[in-house]
């Protein structure tokens, strides 16, 4: 199975090893909810762009795959791109949608499928799981939230898949509360594999959305607290902190070698656009 280092080495254009594939491209998820055509032109573009590094692969649902394969054609991309398959149409549409995938590698690079996980992630679903999907492919699961959660997440990474956290959604009650994600993280740096993030993280710190009062988490803030995690310091103060300039130095102040143990442990999250983190990066001095 690929590892976290090799799905998220670092990039041709520099990117420093904290940030090196850091943001998967969930363009064709809400908010963002782009065209297919939009993606990948989008997509395209950023993968020869001057931050192509920071960026991982394009996140397609199994009922867009057809309509992603059509673009890409138009596209004529020249090389095949990175993508990871998310399961929207339940289990058993995932054989026919990698058959597809494995028809047309000259556009598709297959790195990862992800799902969710039913209320009760149990070992037999879980081999269904890993009968379905190929040993090369990184398996990702979303455990559902609610009593008895984190001993899914254990379970999920038993099988060597990465867990999922989903970081928000369309309410309130989507966004975990920073308690919450401490002791997903508690149990997540234990786990042999990584796990990534999903929805929820639009800007790299900490913010409360004037309009809808939604809480939304910061993928920077989630950088620093694995890293505190790792070194038995204060990760809700890490996860609660809405002071820029303080969680870019403690990033920014990271060796190599710290900053692959996060990225270790934090594989990467969906970012509602292919460019998304760059602005907010670049004014936080950290690309």
């Amino acid at each position: 199975m690929s590892s976290a280092v090799e799905l998220h080495a670092p990039g041709p254009r520099g990117i420093p090893p904290l940030l090196a594939r850091l943001a998967d491209d969930a363009s064709l998820f809400s908010p963002a909810g782009a065209s297919v055509a939009q993606a990948v032109e989008d997509h395209l573009r950023a993968r020869d762009g001057e931050y192509a590094g920071l960026l991982g692969p394009i996140l397609c649902q199994v009922s867009r795959l057809p309509e992603l394969i059509t673009e890409l054609a138009k596209a004529k991309p020249a090389e095949p791109v990175p993508m990871s398959l998310v399961c929207d149409t339940g289990l058993g549409e995932v054989p026919k949608a990698l058959s597809i995938i494995e028809g047309r590698q000259e556009l598709l690079s297959l790195r990862m499928v992800e799902m969710p996980g039913p209320s009760d992630v149990d070992d037999v679903w879980l081999e269904r799981v890993s009968e379905f999907v190929p040993e090369d492919v990184v398996r990702v699961v979303e455990p559902r939230r609610g009593e008895g959660w984190l001993d899914g997440v254990r379970r999920v990474a038993e099988f060597g898949c990465w867990p999922k956290l989903r970081s928000g959604g369309q309410t309130v009650e989507s966004f975990p509360s920073v308690d919450v994600v401490a002791e997903f993280l508690a149990v997540a740096t234990t786990l042999d594999v990584p796990f990534k993030v999903t929805a929820g993280m639009p800007r790299a710190v900490r913010r409360t959305d004037s309009e809808t009062g939604f809480p939304y988490h910061g993928f920077l803030n989630l950088l620093v607290a694995v890293g505190r995690a790792l070194s038995g310091q204060d990760v809700r103060g890490a996860l609660a902190s809405t002071d820029e300039a303080e969680l870019a130095a403690e990033a920014g102040s990271f060796s190599d070698e710290a900053a692959k143990a996060v990225r270790g442990v934090f594989a990467s999250y969906g970012a509602n656009s292919p460019t998304d983190p760059v602005s907010d990066l670049v004014e936080l001095e950290l690309l």
